[in-house]
This record gives structure tokens, C-alpha cells and sequence, in this order.
């Protein structure tokens, strides 16, 4: 082995023992030493200052019993020597210490052996592996994704049904003490009973489960039939309404931590993918092939998908330099032909805006008209009107978006995003007006009649119960989009694989299979996830439903994917890492605080239905539940709750969150000063290798 210095008497080599100025060259007949050869080894060359280090090092490692040698990082023969010391550290020891380090060391492997147990018991682990080999990691984010809320709706129905299902299903089973409000005999404000009369026809039966109408109102499944109900005997209390409301704020916080958790462990790799400046193009050339692909048809995909990827980047440096070039009344007539086309995505958005206005004031209207009653049909049109206009905007305006954004001449890795952002804002904004418009109905917002709201506090003619009312179009919303995944694979995947494979016909050639695209599926599903997080307050079994709707769409999926599918010829860059779905997954998240936090605090609550009937704000019951705690807790509840504390607390967050700005500031310019100091080591071992030769 040589050392080549970049000068003589250069001493960055005694100040640095990993210096950027010096290479070695090793020779093919040196490359390994076994046994007593690395004596000879470092009896040639005397210890340098790594070899200190790595010694400092392993000693730090010899006095942390714990960590079992394998995890160390040396030489067989180094691990051997680490060996025999402990060993002779242990023949020191006293009996109970040797006695202690055995136990120890047993409970360390059992440890070891149940986490391999446990990880067969992880959900659809082995699916997850055929996909991942067969499709590559890109595909199987997707399916892990879906795992993660299948796992998240189901934590939180455990959370609902053990504190607010259960407990009510138990009182009133055993007929102990509720209290429930009793209406004035003159008050309209009282009046519901949604408990359909005599005999149903079966189609009647089947629109209040398709709907949540009729019966369905008074199940556990809607917000309307839970009651005031106070226990109170022996040593036992439980307040019904307390824990409806603890409860709703329990699972929220913990879809956040739970979210933002998964969300930090994909966020350094996402740093490292999303940065051009690292070694792009070296990246996918030495490290962009994915070991676990196995089948033939797919490793030729990921090849040209590597292709192609290399292709774009090619393009896109092309394109830079293009723009680069442009002159004054280029760029001029670029931006007049963005902003155009701008104005008519804004103007397309407003008018699925509109349209999902409408539809929600016209379903209302429609479904009291006596020509639509008894038309199983027409009713049951009526009745899903908002959600079919939902989802056809959520499936017309992206095909719109994908056509607009080649006119606007961004580079590709643009278009995409910006398409994307552009799909995110249509699927949630159109979510935000549909509670817009009806929150404007229970208001009487739409209204000129303003009597029922100044009685009541809300509109209680077309809104007996306005909670279940929230609840009714958060269920139909779920229902029909579980509807539409199954009716497109079922009456499409399968058809058009069918029409591909029996039929030689060009264009139908052309058309080809069903891409599986995965950032279009994983939005679908974050829609999803934020419609039940906005409903389980309205709907509190609404969480199993979509357990068991994304249970049944990961079969699905998977079957069409096996069978009609083909991975997407261009690959979404950000699917390996699951950063940005998450990201995506926490604005949702977000979103769905909005329509909870103002029906708690701003909201009057229904008269005749609910936990918290009676009250001026469903906030009350925190109030209420403060004043029956001992002195010494009231008084340091009240004390959180006041200004004295809130506004400290606000100026040390404001510190905290500085600091972590400055800090991560600090490290981002680290970071960017190695980046500069890898570069420069590339170029010195470049210029050394020249003069070497």
C-alpha cells in the first residue's frame, strides 16, 4: 500500500487523520490480513492516530457490556480479541456479578428471539415482501401506506369504542342513572324522533343503511343517539359526555404523533432524494437498482424506468439551459400563457366549488319533494348528490390539469408537482365546501328566515339534529367512495385487461393495461382518511367502517395489481420516500380540526339528540367537569386556562422555536460545507490520480 501526499512536508496529515488531501492506493496482493499477519501488519507500520482512535473507540464499546459484539464494525480477528477481553473481565468478577451478567446476556437473546417472533405477526408483512419483489419498493409504498391507516382507524375505534360505545351500550343496558333532558311542552326546538312507524318496505330498509337515514339515526353509529348520561355509585364515576369529548381530542393528538413520527423517519431520506446536488446522476448509475425485483418482467420495466429517469434528467438540464437562453419577449409571452392558463384552473375550480354548493342545498330539496319519495332511484340520486358531484370533480379537473400544464412549458419534475398540489388543493378544498354549504343551512346562513336559528340557536326545521345531519354526508361520502374503487376495479381494470389481452387490435394496443399510478391511489386514500376524521365526531363507529374499507381495498388493490395492473412508465420520484404523502396526510389532518374545533367551541348543540343537549357549547362540559374537582385541582386547572400561564408559555415556545430555527440554520450550513468539502476532495483525488500517473 502507498500514500500519495499532496506536497512534501504537508502536516494537514497530522492534524487530520482522515485528511481530504491524501489517497491511498491499495495493492491487490495486500488487500486482506488474517492472524498474525496483521502483527506483522502493525509491527511494518507503526500505530497512527486512527489506530488510537479506533483503540479509544472499542474501549468505550469493551465498557458497555450490553451491546453484543456483532454490532461492532471490525475485523473477525479484532471481534475475537474483544472477546477474550471480556472473558477476562468476567473471570475477575464476583459471583453475583457473573451471576448478573448471565442473566443478562439470557434476557438480551430472549429479547432478540421474540422480536423475531413479533415479526411475524406483523400485518400483511409477507404481501408486502411479494409486492416489493415483484414491483419494486415504489408500488409497495403504496400498499405500506395503506397498512399504516388500516392500523391508525383502528386504534381509534379501540379508543371509541372502549370510552364512548361500550360505556353507553352498558348503562343503558343496565337502566342506571341517566339524565336526560325532558322538551317544554310549547318548545318546536325538541322535537325528533327519527324511529321510522309500523312496517317498512325492503327498499326502505335498504336506502336508511345505503343513507344512514330512518333507523340508522337511532344506532350508535350516529352522534343522535348517545345520551347525557352521569353514573355515579359506590367509588364509580363515569360522565358520558366528558369522555365523548376527551375522547374526540385523545384520538386526534394521537393521529398527529403518530403521523409526524412516521413522517421524521422518512424526512432525512427525503432530504437526500429531493437534493439534486448530491451526486444525481452517480446515484441512480451505482445505486437506483432495487435487489428485491426478481421477475423478469418487472426487472425490464425498472431498467427502462431507470432509463428513463436518466432521460428526464438529460431533458431537463437541456430545458434549464434553454430557458436560461430565452430573451425578454420570450419569458413575456411564457408568463402571459401561465397566467391565462392559471385563470382557468382557478376559474374550473370555482365552478366545481359551485357545483358542490348547489348539489348540497338542491339534495336537501329534492328529497322533499313527494315526486322522489317512494322512487328508490331518484331518492337515493338525491340523497348521494354531493357525493357523486364530489368525485366527478375529483376525476374530470385532474384529466383537465394533466392537458393545461403542458402549455405552461415547466420542466417535468415541475409539471408533476405542480400537478399534484394542484389535485391535493381540489380534493380537500371540495371537502371544505361541502361544510361550508352545510354549515351555512344550520346556520341560516342561506336562509332569510333567521326565526328557527334565534329560538334554537340553529336551523331545527331542516335540521332536527344538525350533528347527525354532518354525520349522514361524512358516511355517504365514505360509502360511495369505497363504492367507486370497487365499481372501477371491477367494471374496469377487469374488462380493459380483458380487451388487451384477446384483442390485436391497434388502438386498443395502444390504450394498453391500467397503469398503477401510485400518487394518484395514495391521495385517494388520504381523501378518505380526512372524510373519517372529519365524521368520527358525528359518527363515532365511523373509524371501523374505514378499517374495514381500506382491509378490503388493499386485497383489491393487490388482486389488480397481480392481475390488470403495470407499474407506471413514469415513476413518481417522492414514492420511495413516504415524506410527502405524509405531508399531504397532516394538512388533511389539519383540515379536519376545522369542522370539529368550531362545532365545539363555536356551535350550539342539537336539542332533542346528543350527550351535550342542554348546553349553550359543547366546550361547557370541560367547564363543568372543573368546577366538581377538589379545590386544589380546580385551582390549578384554572390556573393552565388563565393568561398568567398562556402567555409564558407562548413566549417560551417562541424561544424554543427560534432556537430550533437557528439550530437546524447551523446544520444546514454544516451540511453544506461538507457537501463543498466532498466536492473538493472528488476534484484533489482527480488532480492527484493525474499526477500520479
Amino acid at each position: 500500500m502507498h500514500r500519495i501526499e499532496a506536497g512534501a512536508g504537508d502536516s494537514d496529515y497530522d492534524t487530520h487523520p482522515f485528511g481530504t488531501d491524501v489517497m491511498w492506493q491499495t495493492n491487490a496482493s495486500v488487500l486482506r490480513h488474517r492472524g498474525h499477519e496483521e502483527q506483522t501488519w502493525t509491527e511494518t507500520f507503526p500505530p497512527t492516530r486512527e489506530n488510537a482512535l479506533e483503540n479509544n473507540w472499542v474501549d468505550m464499546w469493551l465498557q458497555n457490556e450490553n451491546r453484543p459484539i456483532k454490532d461492532l464494525y471490525c475485523s473477525m480477528q479484532r471481534k475475537i480479541e474483544i472477546r477474550r477481553k471480556q472473558e477476562r473481565k468476567m473471570k475477575k468478577k464476583t459471583g453475583l456479578e457473573s451471576w448478573k451478567e448471565e442473566k443478562g446476556r439470557s434476557w438480551r437473546k430472549f429479547r432478540r428471539k421474540m422480536s423475531v417472533v413479533l415479526q411475524h405477526l406483523i400485518l400483511w408483512k409477507g404481501s408486502l415482501q411479494t409486492i416489493g419483489g415483484q414491483f419494486g419498493t415504489g408500488i409497495q409504498s403504496y400498499f405500506t401506506f395503506l397498512r399504516f391507516l388500516v392500523l391508525l382507524n383502528f386504534v381509534t375505534f379501540l379508543l371509541v369504542a372502549g370510552f364512548i360505545v361500550i360505556p353507553s351500550i352498558a348503562f343503558n343496558e343496565l337502566g342506571l342513572n341517566q339524565t336526560v333532558s325532558h322538551s317544554p311542552n310549547n318548545s318546536k326546538c325538541f322535537e325528533y324522533n327519527p324511529n321510522p312507524q309500523g312496517l317498512e318496505r325492503f327498499y326502505v330498509f335498504i336506502m336508511n343503511i345505503l343513507m344512514g337515514t330512518g333507523f340508522m339515526e337511532w344506532t350508535y353509529m350516529f352522534y343522535g343517539y348517545y345520551k347525557k348520561t352521569s353514573v355515579n355509585f359506590s367509588n364509580f364515576s363515569y360522565n358520558v359526555p366528558l369522555a365523548y369529548l376527551v375522547t374526540t381530542l385523545a384520538y386526534f393528538l394521537l393521529s398527529l404523533l403518530w403521523t409526524v413520527i412516521r413522517s421524521v423517519q422518512g424526512f432525512k431520506q427525503s432530504l437526500i432524494t429531493d437534493d439534486s446536488s448530491v451526486n444525481n446522476y452517480t446515484d441512480k448509475v451505482l445505486a437506483a437498482w432495487d435487489f428485491c425485483i426478481k421477475d423478469e418482467k418487472i426487472i425490464t420495466l425498472k431498467q427502462r424506468s431507470i432509463r428513463y429517469e436518466l432521460k428526464v434528467d438529460l431533458e431537463e438540464e437541456k430545458i434549464k439551459r434553454l430557458h436560461a437562453q430565452r430573451t425578454i419577449c420570450q419569458r413575456a409571452g411564457i408568463y402571459s400563457v401561465r397566467i391565462l392558463l392559471n385563470l382557468i384552473v382557478i376559474a374550473l375550480l370555482c365552478g366545481a366549488f359551485y357545483c358542490i354548493y348547489r348539489s348540497t342545498q338542491e339534495s336537501q330539496l329534492l328529497l322533499a319533494l313527494e315526486s322522489v319519495k317512494g322512487n328508490f332511484i331518484l331518492e337515493l340520486l338525491a340523497g348521494y348528490l354531493p357525493s357523486i358531484v364530489i368525485t366527478a370533480a375529483n376525476f374530470i379537473l385532474p384529466l383537465l390539469f394533466n392537458i393545461t400544464i403542458k402549455w405552461e412549458q415547466y420542466i417535468l419534475s415541475v409539471e408533476i408537482r405542480l400537478t399534484l398540489v394542484r389535485c391535493v388543493f381540489l380534493r380537500l378544498a371540495s371537502l371544505g365546501m361541502l361544510l361550508y354549504s352545510l354549515w351555512n343551512n344550520i346556520t341560516c346562513g342561506d336562509t332569510e328566515n333567521k326565526t328557527p336559528c334565534d329560538n334554537c340557536g340553529y336551523n331545527y326545521v331542516e335540521n332536527k339534529c344538525w350533528e347527525t345531519r354532518v354525520g349522514q354526508e361524512m358516511y355517504k361520502l365514505l360509502i360511495f367512495d369505497f363504492l367507486t374503487v370497487l365499481v372501477m376495479i371491477l367494471l374496469v381494470d377487469f374488462p380493459r385487461k380483458m380487451i388487451v389481452d384477446h384483442c390485436s387490435c391497434k388502438l386498443v394496443q395502444l390504450w394498453g393495461q391500467q397503469e398503477f399510478v401510485v400518487p394518484q391511489f395514495v391521495l385517494d386514500i388520504i381523501y378518505g382518511q380526512t372524510v373519517c376524521w372529519i365524521g368520527t365526531f358525528f359518527c363515532p363507529l365511523l373509524p371501523l367502517l374505514n378499517t374495514v374499507k381500506y382491509f378490503i381495498i388493499f386485497y383489491m388493490k393487490r388482486l389488480t395489481l397481480f392481475s390488470n395492473c403495470r407499474p407506471a412508465d413514469r415513476t413518481f420520484r417522492a414514492s420511495n420516500a413516504n415524506f410527502f404523502f405524509l405531508l399531504v396526510l397532516l394538512l388533511g389532518l389539519a383540515i379536519s380540526w376545522v369542522p370539529v374545533l368550531y362545532s365545539i367551541f363555536v356551535m350550539t348543540p342539537s336539542k332533542p339528540c346528543g350527550p351535550f343537549r342542554d348546553q349553550a357549547f359543547i366546550w361547557d362540559t370541560i367547564s363543568m367537569a372543573v368546577e366538581s374537582l377538589p379545590k386544589v385541582a380546580r385551582n390549578f386547572f384554572e390556573f393552565i386556562a388563565s393568561q398568567a400561564f398562556a402567555i409564558p408559555l407562548f413566549f417560551f415556545s417562541c424561544i424554543v422555536m427560534f432556537y430550533l430555527m437557528a439550530l437546524g440554520s447551523s446544520y444546514g450550513k454544516l451540511v453544506k460545507t461538507l457537501k463543498d468539502q466532498l466536492q473538493m476532495e472528488r476534484s484533489r483525488k482527480i488532480l492527484l490520480n493525474q499526477a500520479y500517473q
